[in-house]
């Protein structure tokens, strides 16, 4: 199901040496800007253009013609002010969204795409968040509601896309499997998680299970297409089966494109006989190896997974806003409470 990514996949015990030194190797410096510096300055208009494929825009400056108008307005939109945002916080409410689009992504998830109110706005999003979603059961008298972390572009305009797994006594997931085309479901967000800035850590752990990668990959997106960050990333994906790693190809584009600075590492409780990495748990030792020490200054270890995962890794967390006592593997590592983040 997933060839594609079998050479994304390694096995921890025989590299043990090697993985020690990339979890201490300092990541690469940033490259200097053209400008020497991170602004735009003059040349920003430039940039733009030539990023947009702009035709028009080398005679914007002499010509007052519609087409010269249309790129003037063309790069104003790039450069200019924010975007109209989606959800907005704060006493909005739920927005009803129309599904556009499902994609089925292997024997029990789905990737659903709803549509924004407009075709320019953008989600609202920003990392780490993620959104409430809501429907009212036939002859129930409360609402389900359930949190997803959308695993689209924030800056994606005009919808948002949802990695959805169908859980046999799971409400939400239920329903959203059920749905059509054409159909909607209550949105509403953002709902805030960890503020995420360029550079915040030197490098981050990250120990995912099942949907529990669709946070992990917010973050990865963020860490990623900025040129600026250059922040050291370390995953440990946890599944049942190898058809169900999900986001597997776009991890492993990821791990392709910067190997200095992303591994990710995988671990099923049911390998086939060809599988080349880790089987069965996540392990106190394949931790040990691969994540970044806790004695290593501002790192951090982020943990999202099934109640069972956390538990064994690092305690669940008690509520949205109370992350519990650190417990399991990573405290008895020596990480510190502050030094861990739970999804």
């Amino acid at each position: 199901m997933v060839m594609f990514a079998r050479s994304a996949f390694r096995v921890a015990a025989p590299l043990r040496q090697q993985l020690r030194r990339y979890a201490n190797e300092a990541a690469p410096p940033p490259p200097p800007s053209a400008e020497g510096g991170k602004g735009g300055g003059s040349k920003t208009f430039l940039y733009a253009a030539a990023g947009l494929g702009i035709a028009g825009a080398g005679y914007y400056f002499f010509s007052g013609t519609p087409a010269a108008k249309k790129a003037e307005a063309k790069v104003a939109s790039a450069v200019g002010g924010e975007p109209k945002k989606a959800f907005t916080g704060g006493d909005q409410g739920f927005l009803s969204l129309q599904l556009a689009e499902v994609h089925p992504v292997n024997h029990n998830t789905k990737r659903f795409r709803f549509k924004l109110p407009e075709e320019d706005m953008v989600s609202g999003l920003h990392v780490a968040s993620a959104l409430l979603t809501k429907f009212q059961p036939e002859g129930a008298e409360k609402p389900v509601l359930r949190p997803y972390t959308p695993i689209s572009d924030e800056d994606a305009k005009g919808y948002i896309d949802l990695l959805v797994k169908r859980y046999e006594k799971g409400p939400m997931s239920t329903h959203l499997h059920s749905l059509t085309p054409g159909q909607t479901l209550e949105i509403k967000g953002p709902l805030p998680k960890y503020p995420w800035s360029p550079n915040k850590h030197n490098h981050i752990g990250l120990i995912a299970g099942g949907t529990g990668i669709t946070p992990m990959y917010q973050l990865l997106r963020a860490i990623f297409k900025n040129p600026d960050d250059q922040t050291k990333v370390t995953l440990v994906f946890g599944n049942i089966a190898e058809e169900d790693i999900l986001l597997a190809r776009e991890l492993a584009e990821l791990e392709n494109t910067y190997p200095r600075r992303f591994r990710a590492f995988y671990v099923l409780d049911n390998p086939p006989p060809s599988w080349g990495g880790g089987k069965g748990f996540i392990s106190k030792e394949l931790l040990k190896t691969v994540l970044p020490e806790p004695k290593e200054e501002n790192v951090k270890v982020f943990v999202c997974g099934p109640p069972g995962m956390m538990n064994a890794i690092s305690g669940n967390k008690k509520s949205p806003q109370d992350q519990g006592e650190l417990t399991g593997i990573l405290k008895e590592l020596g990480y510190k409470p502050e030094q861990v983040y739970k999804f």
